[in-house]
């Protein structure tokens, strides 16, 4: 079910629409150093996993710098169509390393075929969410959210059964679930 979702252009379509709502936020709120008004300084991603289509508007992250010329500092929104630095998008972290918990190797073998991933890269993912992810501020906060512990050995798919709906919206609220890795505003880092 979930690895449908992948290639859905409605899904990613609707994660721009949210990504351009955080960066209105943002630039309304302005430049966190000074105050002053913000101007559009949107940075280039060559993001792989980017369904077939939408390539141009995967290729840019959504950013502001400064207008004060003594300041300048730059103002990257939260992101839910990124996982921070990583090349991938996060949708395509978080399901193929949900994924890697229960795949079988021909399925793991055909996500690695559609996508391009190594088995190293997603091992590598598994290991974040398992070894780096639960000492973040974000796991912290946001487990004690939930009345019963969230198993971070199957992390993330232990998280994203925590959100109820159809797999579009489980995953969703996930990607709002970890703003706070994905660089800009909520940014916070391991503890």
């Amino acid at each position: 079910m979930y690895a449908q979702l992948l290639g859905e252009k409605r899904f990613f379509g609707l994660l721009l629409r949210v990504d351009e709502d955080l960066a209105v936020q943002a630039r309304a709120a302005g430049c966190r150093v000074c105050g002053q008004a913000v101007h559009v300084g949107n940075f280039r991603r060559k993001a792989r996993g980017v369904p077939h289509g939408l390539e141009q508007d995967y290729a840019w992250r959504l950013s502001f710098c400064c207008a004060q010329r003594e300041c300048r500092k730059r103002l990257t929104p939260s992101s839910v169509r990124f996982l921070g630095r990583k090349v991938y998008l996060g949708a395509v972290v978080v399901l193929v390393s949900a994924l890697r918990c229960g795949a079988t190797p021909v399925r793991m073998g055909r996500l690695t075929e559609l996508l391009g991933v190594s088995r190293r890269t997603v091992n590598r993912w598994r290991q974040w969410w398992i070894e780096i992810f639960p000492q973040t501020r974000c796991w912290a906060a946001g487990s004690a959210l939930f009345a019963t512990p969230v198993p971070t050995g199957r992390l993330p798919q232990s998280l994203l059964e925590r959100f109820a709906g159809a797999p579009e919206r489980a995953l969703h609220r996930m990607l709002h679930f970890v703003l706070p890795v994905t660089g800009g505003d909520h940014a916070v880092h391991a503890m």
